[in-house]
């Protein structure tokens, strides 16, 4: 295993990249839609996957869509989880990545994540820096509970912003929150927006279509990609209330030509990768 230097800046941890870069370069980018809140961005030499939620479900909700292809995490550089909710941060899931890439978890997480037979954790906040391969992972805020029902731990919700020749906004999950504003000064290419969740209703702490439209608005991308949809739903429930999983991507459609008529957006089925194109 060769293991890449990644910039060092004060104020910026740099993170082990668990394997080498021979297949990418300096100006790739490229987001690989995986379902509800997994995916695989690529900037630069940089791969890392989101929240990944890979099996066939938890408890009573389940995948409605075709299973992850593994091939796809080869490679990995490190994976995020943006908090400790059971679809975000799932031990199964989890296990079945191979290479041993670093997880990076809210803090409060590290002594369950050290647990589970993974590779390096690093354990994060608000407003921590960390440099990856050479690319910089800031990591933000997120107005969502972080607590793992229903025996803890406890930590904050998270979202991450990569910064590389391209910028990618990964929220987690979140509604709405005051700082939101502060990121639209840094250049957004991509901002992924999650527009729902798995079930027939969304709690507090999440955006639907028409809020994620309103964050669109407010962070102004180059590109917005909803996430967070039609993946996940309680079994049987798809053939008596097939709306919620299936509207919300066109309804967030709909609401961005009302809020944000000048931003692109993209939907992309679970599986399907759209290469980001150069500045």
């Amino acid at each position: 295993m060769v293991q890449r230097e990644a910039a060092r800046h004060e104020g910026w941890r740099t993170v082990r990249a668990a394997a080498p870069a021979a297949t990418r370069g300096p100006r790739h980018g490229r987001i690989t839609f995986l379902g509800h809140s997994t995916l695989l961005i690529e900037v630069d030499d940089l791969r890392i996957l989101t929240d990944p939620m890979l099996r066939e479900g938890v408890g009573p909700v389940r995948r409605q869509v075709e299973r992850v292809l593994p091939e796809l995490f080869d490679q990995l550089d490190a994976v995020v989880l943006s908090h400790g909710h059971h679809d975000h941060m799932d031990q199964p899931s989890l296990r079945r990545i191979p290479g041993h890439p670093t997880v990076i978890v809210p803090r409060g997480f590290g002594a369950l994540a050290a647990t589970w037979g993974l590779g390096p954790v690093e354990e994060v906040a608000p407003g921590d820096h960390l440099a990856i391969d050479r690319v910089h992972v800031t990591v933000t805020e997120a107005a969502h509970s972080g607590r793992r029902e229903p025996f803890g731990p406890e930590g904050p919700a998270l979202g991450f912003l990569v910064e590389g020749s391209r910028s990618v906004y990964f929220p987690g999950d979140t509604d709405l929150f005051d700082g939101m504003a502060d990121l639209e000064a840094r250049d957004l290419d991509v901002a992924l927006l999650p527009v729902w969740g798995w079930g027939p209703n969304i709690g507090p702490g999440h955006m639907d279509p028409e809020r994620a439209a309103q964050a669109a608005a407010i962070l102004r991308p180059r590109l917005a990609i909803p996430i967070h949809f039609g993946t996940f739903y309680p079994a049987g429930l798809r053939r008596v209330a097939p709306k919620p999983f299936e509207t919300p991507g066109p309804a967030f459609l709909e609401a961005m030509a009302r809020h944000a008529p000048d931003v692109p957006v993209r939907l992309l089925a679970p599986g399907e990768a759209i290469e980001l194109p150069a500045r």
